[in-house]
C-alpha cells in the first residue's frame, strides 16, 4: 500500500499532528509530501505540486530506514527565514542532499495537484538522470531575480541530458533553484528557495465548478 493511501492529509499540513507522527524523520516526512502529491502555497496561493525525483526519494528512504540523525535533512529555526543566514552560506551551485537541495520549479505541467499546473521538484545532487544538468549547474544564479535568469523548455531539458518529458508533458516550462527547508514562528513546515520566494505545506483548496471556469 503506497503512503498517499495510508498518510492523512492532517499529518501533513498540521503542524501538531506532523511533529506527533514524523518526530525528527524529515526524510520519510519529505517521502510522504511527494507520495500524497501534497501541496506548497507560494505567494499566497500559487500552489505547487510537491515531487521529488526517484533518485532523491530512494536516498531519503534510505536515510529514514537507518534512523541516523547525521544524514536527516536538516530543517532551520524560524530566525532563517531566508538562505543567506544560514551558517557558511555562499553564492554557488553545491548541493548535499541534507541542508542544500537542487530543485526546479516547473510550470504548465497536465493534471498537477493544486490546479495550477504548478510542480515544485527537488532532486539528487549526486547524478541524477533527473537532475540539474551541467548546464544548470554552470550558469546558475539563483540569488538573482527570476527575470534575469534563464528558463528552460521540455525540449531544453531533454537536450541537455535531463529525463522531464515523460513526467511532465512536452509544454513544461521552468526555473532551477536551490532550496532549504526551515520551520516558522508557529512550526509550520517551509520549502524556501535562494531567491527569497518560499512556501508552506498547505492543502490546496477544492475549486468549485464556477471558480474553475474564471480562474
Amino acid at each position: 500500500m503506497s503512503s498517499a493511501e495510508t498518510i492523512d492529509a492532517e499529518k501533513l499540513y498540521d503542524a501538531t499532528k506532523r511533529r506527533q507522527t514524523y518526530q525528527h524523520n524529515i526524510a520519510q516526512y519529505l517521502v510522504d509530501l511527494s507520495d500524497s502529491r501534497a501541496t506548497f502555497d507560494f505567494c499566497g496561493g500559487m500552489m505547487f505540486e510537491f515531487k521529488l525525483t526517484n533518485k532523491l526519494k530512494a536516498r531519503l528512504l534510505g536515510v529514514s530506514g537507518e534512523g541516523s540523525a547525521s544524514l536527516q535533512p536538516s530543517v532551520a529555526d524560524s530566525s532563517k527565514r531566508r538562505m543567506h543566514q544560514i551558517s557558511n552560506y555562499e553564492k554557488s551551485a553545491h548541493a548535499d542532499n541534507t541542508v542544500y537541495f537542487h530543485g526546479r520549479e516547473i510550470r504548465n505541467v497536465p493534471d498537477a495537484a493544486g490546479g495550477r499546473g504548478f510542480v515544485l521538484q527537488l532532486s539528487d545532487s549526486d547524478d541524477d538522470p533527473e537532475g540539474w544538468s551541467p548546464q544548470e549547474v554552470a550558469t546558475y544564479d539563483g540569488w538573482g531575480h527570476d527575470s534575469g535568469r534563464q528558463w528552460r523548455k521540455t525540449d531544453d531539458w531533454e537536450s541537455e541530458g535531463v529525463q522531464m518529458r515523460e513526467k511532465f508533458g512536452d509544454d513544461a516550462f521552468g526555473l532551477n533553484h536551490r532550496f532549504y527547508l526551515h520551520y516558522d514562528e508557529q512550526d509550520n513546515f517551509w520549502l524556501s528557495a535562494e531567491d527569497g520566494c518560499e512556501g508552506k505545506a498547505a492543502e490546496a483548496k477544492r475549486r468549485g465548478y464556477f471558480q474553475g471556469l474564471f480562474n
